[in-house]
């Protein structure tokens, strides 16, 4: 979207930037908030909430930026605004409420919490651009369905794998190609990872240790190609995904991949461990018009009938900018859901587990997500990942064995659970 840097800069020589607001002020966000406020002319960083306050001043501080507001409600947050001070507050209802703020980004990964958020903003009136794949892959299709009706975006974002992929999605369609295959390149995958063997590697790069091990674990891809699929139409070939190592290029797959299997399915998402360019995205596509094949030989992309085409890196919160201004200048989504649920994310034992058991958070030490098809995820009432924290286990379970609705109690009052019932009553199997 090379357009929306011309545009941010009028806004800033007009003296009109763009104001956002941001929840969550962990690793990601404080990277973010150092985005916006040095690199993102015509955009302003209004607001930061967090249930530290403390975290959110630090995402000021760090930048050098220390006469800040702090507020307790909507009515605060609109008062610093006005006089043009940066605020802090520990509650993210006075941002969602707050007037004078046209976007908000939530950085927090937390699915409960989100959806609060998520929901107070639509009903709000304000774009939510979501560095939550968990809650996008939980609660997406209804969510987008929600703004729609309010007016606003919901979207996921520029630089996670999600938005990166689908922006390449769009390219590849747009030159007449038909994407079959969107994949994500992983350096590692082992499913019975926990925060204990992530421990020093969180440490190094000053983050969490669960979601460092969301990440090792196969937890984070799976939400994340779910959000790919709901967004593209495609769906997964296997429970899991294919998953494959391989240690050469991403040009090599157009060989590896079966032209017809990917047809057969609509087209795929998947991700494959240690190939190059890491930590980049890929994009399997083919072209139905001879005379253009013969043209894309020429340009080296081979002989198809697949070709491959990727970007050689994502960028995280370098790019989320880019999906808040395409929010308020466009109305235009990064990544949203099609429609109906296409891919799941359900829940696996990490390890054998008694009953009574209650289970922890997204990458812990209990459970681990896979990818599985939505219709089959309904049909065999499988645990959506987004839902598992906090669920106690009505029966013992063994290593890698996949949970139920019909093995847990749910916490009681949960709005995600309320929320999957309204999804599923508007997308009946």
């Amino acid at each position: 979207m090379i357009i929306i840097d011309r545009i941010l800069q009028q806004r800033e020589r007009d003296g009109n930037p763009i104001k956002v607001g941001m929840i969550g002020a962990g690793f990601m966000g404080r990277g973010l908030a150092n985005t916006i406020i040095n690199a993102t002319p015509g955009m302003e960083l209004v607001a930061v909430a967090n249930r530290n306050i403390a975290n959110a001043r630090r995402a000021y501080e760090e930048l050098g930026i220390t006469e800040l507001a702090e507020a307790d409600d909507a009515r605060g947050v609109e008062r610093a605004i006005a006089r043009g001070i940066p605020c802090v507050t520990e509650n993210p209802f006075a941002l969602t409420e707050a007037a004078g703020i046209d976007a908000l980004c939530e950085v927090t990964g937390n699915v409960e919490y989100g959806a609060h958020v998520t929901m107070s903003a639509i009903e709000n009136g304000k774009h939510m651009i979501l560095m939550n794949a968990e809650l996008d892959g939980t609660l997406g299709p209804l969510l987008r369905i929600k703004a729609e009706k309010a007016g606003v975006v919901v979207s996921g974002c520029d630089g996670d794998q999600p938005g990166v992929q689908v922006n390449l999605w769009r390219f590849v369609r747009q030159l007449g190609c038909t994407p079959l295959l969107l994949g994500n390149i992983k350096g590692l995958q082992d499913e019975h990872r926990n925060p204990t063997t992530q421990e020093g590697f969180a440490k190094r790069w000053g983050q969490n240790p669960y979601m460092v091990t969301s990440f090792a674990d196969g937890t984070k891809i799976s939400f994340e190609q779910a959000t790919v699929a709901n967004a593209t139409g495609m769906t997964v070939c296997k429970r899991g995904m294919l998953g494959w190592d391989h240690a050469g290029h991403v040009d090599e797959l157009t060989t590896r991949y079966d032209i017809d299997m990917l047809r057969s399915h609509g087209g795929i998402v998947d991700y494959v461990v240690g190939a190059q360019p890491n930590p980049g995205i890929y994009c399997m596509a083919t072209h139905d018009d001879p005379k253009q094949r013969h043209y894309l030989e020429l340009y080296k992309l081979g002989k198809g009938p697949l070709y491959s085409f990727y970007t050689p890196y994502h960028l995280c919160h370098f790019e989320v900018p880019n999906s808040m201004a395409r929010a308020v200048l466009f109305g235009d989504p990064t990544v949203s859901p099609l429609g109906e649920p296409r891919v799941e994310a359900i829940t696996t034992a990490k390890r054998a587990l008694p009953a009574g058991h209650v289970l922890d958070g997204l990458g812990g030490y209990d459970t681990y997500a896979q990818a599985e098809r939505a219709d089959v995820t309904r049909s065999e009432r499988l645990l959506p990942m987004g839902v598992a924290e906090g669920c106690r286990l009505t029966r013992a379970l063994g290593i890698d064995e996949v949970i139920t609705y019909d093995d847990v109690e749910l916490p009681s009052g949960r709005l995600v659970d309320k929320l999957r019932i309204e999804q599923e009553s508007l997308f009946p199997l």
